[in-house]
């Protein structure tokens, strides 16, 4: 999922270089979102972890 939010920032920035405000806007909205799922799916991750007794 990570991977996906790189894309779309990648994605975003040759966008905006190229003067397409508005796919830029997108896409860098959406990298945002994916970057934030990614990380709230990894605290859970480490979080259910430590409830089970494994090391992280």
């Amino acid at each position: 999922m990570l991977s996906w939010a790189i894309t779309f920032l990648i994605l975003a920035l040759v966008a905006a270089v190229l003067g397409f405000g508005g796919l830029a806007g997108a896409a860098a909205g959406i990298a945002k979102i994916l970057f934030f799922v990614f990380l709230a799916l990894l605290i859970i991750s480490a979080v259910s972890r430590a409830v089970r007794g494994q090391n992280p």
